[in-house]
């Protein structure tokens, strides 16, 4: 992860530009993937990692019709996590992880069920994936991290010539399984 995890802050650095992390099921696994990183204190805002749905709507602005009508583990859960994170944190790029880690279901979900999202320093730069992760919980925590890492390393290498929701997003439309 720690490959990873540098690739995305350097690409920042050059940028200019930092980040914060939403997190739920990885509980702060991300961000501690992005802290081990020497230097990482100049791209890194912070985060909040949002374990409870009461967090995820009253500090990441999470709107209560979403967790009402789709619910935390949805597209639109991990969108409102990684916009709401960059306002909290004051980032220009937020992500966020959502979904179920195991070792069960959870809320009419299969464990492995994720939601990753970025969001950028326009609304126009963002993309979504959805990932269906096989192996433990801890496996699918760290298929977790690597994957949002990497959906936010395409998302800022290409984020004018590929609209907005496209970005590795082939899962989301079912064309692809992680794990």
């Amino acid at each position: 992860m720690t490959a990873a995890a540098a690739r995305v802050l350097e690409l920042l650095r050059e940028r200019g530009q930092t980040l914060g992390a939403a997190e739920s099921l990885t509980g702060g696994l991300v961000l501690a993937a992005l802290t081990d990183v020497p230097g990482s204190s100049d791209v890194v805002r912070g985060g909040v990692v949002s374990y409870a749905t009461e967090v995820k709507v009253g500090v990441l602005g999470v709107p209560a019709a979403v967790v009402d009508t789709v619910g935390v583990v949805s597209r639109e859960c991990a969108e409102a996590m990684a916009s709401g994170v960059r306002g909290v944190v004051g980032a220009d790029w937020g992500l966020a992880t959502t979904g179920v880690a195991g070792p069960g279901p959870a809320d009419g979900h299969a464990a492995g069920t994720v939601h990753i999202a970025v969001v950028g320093p326009r609304e126009s730069w963002g993309a979504h994936r959805v990932l269906h992760l096989d192996g433990s919980r801890a496996q699918v925590r760290d298929a977790t991290v690597e994957a949002v890492l990497d959906l936010l390393r395409k998302t800022v290498e290409a984020p004018l010539s590929v609209p907005s929701d496209n970005v590795g997003d082939r899962s989301s439309r079912g064309e692809a399984k992680e794990g």
